[in-house]
C-alpha cells in the first residue's frame, strides 16, 4: 500500500492552523492491521506542553453505533436470536400496542424505520431513564417504515435497548464481552473515564455547568442522562484500537463479526431510496466509480472508512467541537484525508 503520508500531514496541521481542531490523530492499515499512523497538534490548547499522541483517547461520538452496536446486533443475528426482517412487536412486549412494534430491525439499521428525528430527549421525556426509555419505545412515528430514509439517533438507541432486552445484559457489557474483548480492544470503553484515563483524553466542548472542557465524558448530552452509555453515543477510543477492529473486519470470520454480516451490511440495502444505506454504515461519495467506501462520521470530528475490496481502512481522530459546533471545516479536511488514503494504489 502506498500513499502520500507527507500529504496526510500537511492536511491535518492545515486544518490544525485554520483550528478546525486541535490536534488529530489518523491510521491507515489492511487485513493485517496498521501500515502507516501519526498525530499532530496539542491535546489541549490551553497547554501548550501537551501534544496530541497515538495513545490519545477521543470521544467517539457516533462511531459508538459501528463499533458498539452493531457489531453486537451481529452477534445476535448469527446465533440466530434475531430476525432482521420480523416485526419488534412480534418478539418484544415491551414495544406490542406502540407504533414501534410494526417496525423490523432491518429498517432500524437502515434509518428507513420512520422514527422520529434527534430531540432532545430530556425536554420531552424528564430526566429519569426509565421515562426516557418507555417515551422513546412507545413515541409515535414520523413517517411509514420502509417509506423514507431519514438519519436519527433514536435507531441506534432503539437497537440499544432490543440487544439489552433479548440479552438481559447492559449494552456497555455486551461491547466489551463480544467484540472489543475477543479483539484486544483494551483502550475502547464507554465513559465516564477513570481519572488517570482521562487525563490523555481529548477535550470537547466548554461545559457551563463544571466551567470546563468535557474531558473523559461523553459530549452527548441525551448519553449523559442515559448514566453515559447507550446506542447514540458514550464510547472512547484510540486509533490503535480502532484499527484493530476495522482490520478484522476486512478478514473477519476468526473473531466476534462473522464474515456474512459484514458482507451482508457493507452493500447497500435500501433498494431505490436515497441517500443509499448498508447496515448502519453507508457509502462514503467521491470515492471512485466503485463507490466501494463505507464509512461512519461523529458529531465530535471522529471518522473510520473501510473497503474490502480495495483492502484498505482509515481512522481519523479530532476533537473540534473544542473549537465549534460547526460541521464545515472537519468536514472538508475527512473529505481530503479520505481521498488521500483511497486515491492511493
Amino acid at each position: 500500500m502506498t500513499f502520500g503520508t507527507s500529504r496526510i500531514e500537511r492536511l491535518l496541521r492545515d486544518g490544525m492552523r485554520s483550528r478546525a481542531f486541535p490536534g488529530a490523530v489518523w491510521a491507515v492499515g489492511d487485513a493485517d492491521g496498521t501500515v502507516a499512523s501519526g498525530a499532530v497538534g496539542l491535546l489541549d490548547p490551553a497547554r501548550r506542553d501537551e501534544p496530541v499522541r497515538l495513545d490519545t483517547l477521543y470521544d467517539l461520538a457516533s462511531l459508538t453505533k459501528v463499533i458498539a452496536v452493531w457489531p453486537v446486533v451481529g452477534t445476535l443475528v448469527e446465533a440466530g436470536k434475531l430476525q432482521l426482517h420480523t416485526p419488534l412487536g412480534t418478539f418484544w412486549p415491551e414495544v406490542a400496542g406502540y407504533p414501534l412494534a410494526a417496525v423490523t430491525p432491518h429498517q432500524l439499521l437502515t434509518h428507513t424505520a420512520g422514527l422520529p428525528l434527534r430531540a432532545n430527549l430530556r425536554h420531552l421525556y424528564g430526566t429519569d431513564p426509565q421515562d426516557v426509555r418507555d417515551g422513546v419505545l412507545r413515541e409515535a412515528l414520523r413517517r411509514r417504515p420502509g417509506e423514507a430514509v431519514e438519519y436519527t439517533d433514536r435507531a441506534a438507541l432503539v437497537l440499544g435497548y432490543l440487544a439489552e432486552h433479548l440479552t438481559a445484559r447492559p449494552l456497555r457489557e455486551l461491547a466489551v464481552d463480544r467484540i472489543w474483548g475477543p479483539l484486544g480492544m483494551t483502550e475502547t470503553r464507554y465513559g465516564p473515564l477513570a481519572a488517570d484515563v482521562a487525563a490523555r483524553c481529548a477535550p470537547t466542548e466548554y461545559d457551563d455547568l463544571t466551567g470546563a472542557h468535557l474531558k473523559g465524558t461523553v459530549h452527548d448530552f441525551s448519553t449523559r442522562l442515559l448514566g453515559g452509555a447507550c446506542g447514540i453515543a458514550g464510547v472512547f477510543s484510540t486509533a490503535e484500537d480502532l484499527g484493530r477492529y476495522l482490520a478484522h473486519l476486512l478478514a473477519p470470520g476468526a473473531g466476534p463479526v462473522g464474515a456474512g454480516w459484514v458482507a451482508e451490511s457493507l452493500r447497500i440495502r435500501t433498494g431505490e431510496l436515497v441517500p443509499p444505506r448498508g447496515l448502519f454504515w453507508h457509502l462514503a461519495p467521491g470515492t471512485g466509480v466503485r463507490e466501494d467506501v463505507w464509512t461512519h462520521t461523529g458529531f465530535t470530528g471522529t471518522g473510520l472508512w473501510v473497503s474490502p475490496t480495495r483492502a484498505r481502512w482509515a481512522v481519523l481522530l479530532t476533537n473540534k467541537l473544542y473549537f465549534t459546533r460547526e460541521t464545515g471545516p472537519v468536514t472538508a479536511v475527512r473529505d481530503a484525508f479520505r481521498a488521500a488514503v483511497f486515491s492511493a494504489t
